[in-house]
């Protein structure tokens, strides 16, 4: 088992991140989520066999939110709607 964390923007309310968590379980090989909105981040839990980073990310960016790929803070998004 790996353990991947992504930076995820564009999370405004719990529905995000339940949306956000829901698209990560979705994902073959993925064991366990944890998403917090407050820190903008998700925790994944996987089997490197069956999926990769690149796959995860993919999956967050398909449920219509970002990834932030730098170390850099967090820049605002200017992304507008909730939960679309």
């Amino acid at each position: 088992m790996q353990t991947e964390l992504l930076k995820v923007t564009g999370m405004t309310c719990g529905g995000c991140s339940s949306k956000v968590t829901k698209a990560l379980q979705a994902v073959s090989g993925v064991d366990v989520v944890a998403v917090s909105l407050a820190n903008g981040e998700a925790t994944v839990q996987y089997d490197e066999r069956l999926t990769s980073p690149d796959q995860l990310k993919s999956a967050v960016k398909g449920a219509g939110y970002g990834v932030d790929t730098t170390d850099a803070a967090q820049k605002p998004q200017s992304k507008s709607g909730c939960c679309g």
